[in-house]
């Protein structure tokens, strides 16, 4: 492959997708029955062919970042894509790490002997087929993959056209470690063909395919949401606010927001938009410009921040997109607020419902601001970068939900898991209505 040619589009008929829907489900029953310590033999092993593989793993991957260079692909989409062996380690090390967490299956989530003496469980199960379609970034392929394993479930993975070497030579690797534990090659599968229609198939297999989890851009999301009959997780569009409240520490204040703006802009618990009383504002937004022109952020700001601003010129006049923009770059949306309702109201009409934070030495605002913002996390006094499953606490992450059902915020294994429950009696019958 040349570095002039684009991503090849391969077509895949709706049979051929289903098919594939259906090898996936029959495996799910027989992962659904597995033990943690097969689970994590298969884990171990994927991880070693994955080691073993770097090579092809590398290879496979130049063509994709060529071909992405050809279709001028931006920089930073560039560096989402490509692989080194370091980042091939890392991916290995994720499925090792894996094996080292508490199996979710067969968790007692509450249990009761009722008064008719029935003994009643609720236990974790596996979902069985879960379908991640994701863009650019084939570390996804492997992460997903493991953590659908040691949850039980069979994955289905839908890269994008541009990591689609990467994605086969990867996907090859992961099924011959499950084949190797003894486990079907049809544990993880990469879906068919890369064109549209492929995706649509995907969408619409209700009753083989149990749940959908898109990750990627607010596009990719809100096409699968809208567009799927099989349930969907929406996870990651992070339209994130740091409120700087009259009682802040202004000193911590400049902390966290450029930890949450400018340590990884391009995530998405980056912060995107800055709300700071108008009782600091005189005195904390310099500050804060300083800081953000350090980091080489630029301030998109309201009336308030640009006459504070006075002409600097890392700070320019906001647009009304500004507010709704997940910038996933170094750009920051910012407005000086009357007071912390006035910040409430600001997040309810433009955030995404992922998290927000509130630097504050009021125990009052915090409780406050934790009651009424509706969002996945809301930080106190902390960045917004720890909204993260690792950070967590849970070893492993498949995505973060700024949804209510079923699962919000980081997605760790238990979120992988629906629930089952068992009913033990001795012979007890219910009574006529």
């Amino acid at each position: 492959m040349t570095t002039t040619q684009a991503p090849r589009i391969v077509a895949a008929g709706k049979e051929e997708v289903l098919a594939s829907a259906r090898r996936a489900k029959d495996a799910a029953a027989g992962l659904a029955l597995l033990t943690p310590a097969a689970k994590d033999a298969a884990l171990r092993a994927m991880s070693a062919r994955i080691r073993a593989g770097s090579t092809v793993i590398l290879e496979a991957n130049a063509e994709d970042v060529a071909a992405g260079r050809g279709a001028g692909m931006s920089d930073a989409l560039i560096d989402r894509l490509t692989l080194t062996a370091a980042r091939i380690e890392s991916m290995a090390a994720g499925l090792d790490a894996l094996t080292a967490l508490p199996d979710p299956v067969g968790e007692i989530v509450r249990g009761s002997v009722l008064p008719n003496g029935l003994r009643l469980t609720q236990r974790r199960v596996p979902m069985g087929v879960v379908a991640i379609i994701y863009e650019a970034r084939p570390n996804v392929t492997v992460d997903a993959a493991g953590i659908a394993l040691k949850a039980g479930n069979a994955a289905l993975l839908r890269g994008s056209a541009s990591a689609q070497s990467s994605n086969r030579v990867l996907v090859d690797l992961l099924a011959a470690g499950a084949a190797d534990a003894g486990l079907p090659a049809d544990s993880v599968q990469l879906v068919p063909g890369t064109d549209r229609d492929s995706v649509q198939h995907l969408m619409t297999a209700r009753g083989l395919v149990d749940v959908i989890i898109p990750r990627g851009g607010a596009g990719l999301i809100q096409a699968v949401v809208n567009g799927s009959t099989v349930p969907v997780i929406e996870t990651g569009i992070g339209n994130c606010h740091v409120y700087v409240d009259r009682t802040a520490d202004l000193s911590m204040a400049v902390d966290i927001l450029v930890n949450s703006k400018a340590r990884r802009p391009s995530v998405c618990n980056a912060a995107e938009t800055l709300l700071v009383h108008a009782d600091v504002a005189g005195v904390f937004v310099p500050l804060a410009l300083a800081a953000l022109a350090a980091a080489d952020v630029t301030v998109h700001g309201d009336p308030s921040i640009v006459e504070i601003a006075a002409g600097a010129s890392h700070v320019v006049p906001a647009a009304a997109a500004d507010w709704d923009t997940e910038f996933l770059s170094l750009d920051l949306a910012a407005a000086v607020v009357d007071d912390l309702d006035a910040a409430i109201a600001h997040i309810a009409a433009h955030g995404t419902g992922h998290t927000e934070a509130i630097v504050t030495g009021s125990l009052e605002a915090a409780e406050t601001f934790t009651s009424r913002v509706d969002a996945a996390a809301v930080m106190v006094n902390a960045s917004t970068a720890f909204t993260d499953g690792g950070e967590f606490g849970f070893g492993a992450e498949i995505g973060i939900s700024t949804q209510k059902l079923h699962a919000r915020g980081p997605m760790g294994l238990a979120e992988l898991t629906s629930t089952k429950y068992v009913v033990v009696g001795d012979g007890q019958t219910r009574a006529s209505s």
